[in-house]
């Protein structure tokens, strides 16, 4: 919960930020000099590309904890089975040792969204964390019944 809450004031902080950064393109387009116009454009394009990717971020948490909430109803999420150091952070043989069976997992069963959102869970766990979003981002298409590309490990 605490994540959703920190998550929720940063996106917010966001939007204000664009919109600061929106009536500053918009007073330089007014000048109506050449050159302040192109700045105020130029200015105007990044609170667009900014809520652009605030978007696709909040709709692929979204779309993880949906399938998060799917897959605990049918108890099929994965257990917390790693070894930990005294400070608290993921022993990584414990990792890599979890991570190739959930590899295994999803080799078996390539078209099975379940498997790649574990397999997901373990390249965060091995801190892996671009080769976590994209086997995440398969489950979701999966699950979603949107076309996958067969690369795409």
């Amino acid at each position: 919960m605490r994540a959703k809450i920190v998550y929720c004031g940063l996106a917010a902080v966001l939007v204000v930020y664009f919109v600061l950064v929106g009536s500053r393109g918009v007073m330089l387009i007014e000048q109506g000099t050449a050159i302040t116009v192109a700045f105020g454009i130029a200015v105007l394009i990044l609170p667009f590309i900014g809520a652009w990717f605030l978007y696709q971020t909040t709709k692929f948490a979204r779309d993880a904890n949906r399938l998060a909430r799917e897959l605990e109803a049918e108890g099929g999420l994965p257990v917390d089975e790693l070894e930990r150091t005294p400070s608290g952070r993921v022993d990584r043989d414990s990792a890599d040792a979890v991570f190739a069976r959930r590899r295994a997992e999803t080799e078996a069963a390539p078209e099975d969204w379940r498997s790649w959102f574990r397999l997901a869970v373990a390249y965060h766990d091995a801190r892996d964390t671009p080769r976590a979003r994209k086997a995440m981002q398969r489950a979701i298409a999966l699950h979603d019944g949107k076309p996958v590309r067969p690369d795409a490990r």
